[in-house]
């Protein structure tokens, strides 16, 4: 079945980062539907050549969900993300009363920005292929190994079968991404975040890199009052301070659906 999203549109951040989460959760969705459909042969006729070829969908579906995320991301880092550059950009030339144009420096700065929002992006996506991929060889080897020897034990065939399913289900639930650290996540939850903070860095990133280019050393934040310099929760608030722009650099964001901007003080040299 073709998916039903046209080509990304560069535009609002949250709206784009909307799309983003969708054609993803979609994608997962298409892949959960199939891990349902190994449960049901297993449940239903485990023995049948049908299994492993229902296996063998699952893993095309793993495949397709790794090229959806590949596609969205390309269209990602190639249209939205140097469209909020050259947003942060103008408006840090518009403070500065100077203009910005797309010189060497900002290109290469762009590449370099969009080249680690993809691998970085590839990387969140990773852990929600990992668990597809342990559910695979787990049904796989369950299909070798003890399928035929379900007719053994003290119950039916029929009821072993279900129980060989339930167990599956339980074991590799796919509903969630379930981080390393035992962090459990919507799938629509971690993309919607993931594009969220990539964009909010893309738009600082052009902002800082038009100030700096500016030959100005220091900006002022803007953020939430409680939001902390490197983490929500640190203690140094960022919220109408002064920093440097290698600092703001450093820290353009402190966690996912941060709000942070920055504005040129050219009236500064230090804080």
């Amino acid at each position: 079945m073709a998916y039903d999203f046209p080509p990304l549109t560069p535009g609002d951040a949250a709206t784009v980062a909307a799309r983003v989460a969708a054609v993803l959760e979609d994608a997962w969705q298409r892949l959960a539907a199939q891990q349902r459909a190994v449960l049901a042969q297993f449940a239903d006729s485990p023995r049948t050549p049908h299994t492993v070829a229902t296996l063998e969908e699952f893993k095309q579906a793993i495949h397709a969900f790794r090229r959806r995320v590949d596609q969205e991301t390309q269209q990602f880092v190639q249209r939205q993300v140097p469209h909020l550059y050259a947003a942060g950009a103008q408006t840090a030339a518009e403070a500065l009363d100077v203009t910005f144009t797309w010189t060497t420096f900002h290109r290469a700065a762009l590449q370099s920005l969009a080249a680690d929002s993809y691998a970085d992006f590839l990387r969140r996506s990773q852990e929600a292929e990992r668990m597809a991929n342990q559910f695979y060889r787990a049904a796989r080897e369950a299909a070798r190994r003890e399928v035929p020897l379900l007719a053994a034990g003290n119950m039916t065939a029929k009821q072993a079968a279900k129980n060989l399913a339930a167990r599956l289900a339980a074991e590799h639930e796919l509903t969630h991404v379930v981080y390393r650290n035992g962090a459990r996540v919507p799938v629509r939850a971690w993309a919607e975040a993931a594009t969220l903070a990539k964009s909010a860095v893309a738009y600082n990133a052009g902002s800082l890199n038009r100030t700096r280019q500016a030959g100005v050393a220091m900006v002022e934040v803007f953020d939430g009052l409680d939001c902390g310099w490197t983490t929500h929760q640190d203690t140094d608030k960022a919220n109408r301070t002064v920093r440097t722009v290698e600092d703001a650099a450093e820290w353009p964001i402190s966690h996912p659906r941060c709000r942070r901007g920055f504005g040129p003080r050219p009236d500064l040299t230090s804080v």
